[in-house]
């Protein structure tokens, strides 16, 4: 994986302006597989207030929790890993990402996360599973050895 440094202030605060607009526009939008926007919140925040940098998320769906992640690991100097298995879902949350700005940031896969997961280099210090509930006791095996401490 190549190494994203974080954004010069400029263009952060351009980066800032049209992630917030994206997100505000699209906020009645997000539904049926997508976090609510206060959660979305809530993982910008702990990315951002852990400094975190290699982020794994399982379960892309169309895109609202990725977009929080990928926006907060631009700050941080990171990148996002996220998988989807549904291709319908996996091309819109590819165009959500252009819309909102942070495609760079974010290494989308159109995968079954059940296999990928498992082949995943890591190490990964923050880890979002939203994908099929019963699978997470398998996931937490798969992905704990690649977890950093502290992560």
């Amino acid at each position: 994986m190549t190494s994203v440094f974080a954004q010069s202030p400029q263009t952060s605060r351009e980066l800032d302006a049209r992630v917030e607009k994206f997100l505000n526009e699209n906020r009645r939008h997000w539904h049926d597989w997508n976090v609510p926007y206060e959660d979305g919140k809530v993982l910008y925040d702990l990315i951002l207030k852990n400094n975190y940098k290699r982020a794994l998320e399982i379960g892309t769906s169309t895109g609202h929790s990725s977009i929080w992640m990928a926006w907060a690991l631009s700050k941080t100097g990171g990148k996002l890993i996220t998988i989807e298995i549904d291709e319908g879902r996996y091309k819109t949350a590819l165009k959500n990402f252009k819309k909102a700005g942070v495609e760079e940031f974010i290494d989308a896969r159109l995968a079954d996360a059940h296999q990928l997961v498992k082949e995943l280099k890591g190490p990964f210090d923050f880890v979002f599973s939203d994908a099929d509930k019963e699978w997470y006791p398998q996931y937490f095996k798969d992905v704990e050895p690649k977890l950093l401490v502290n992560g």
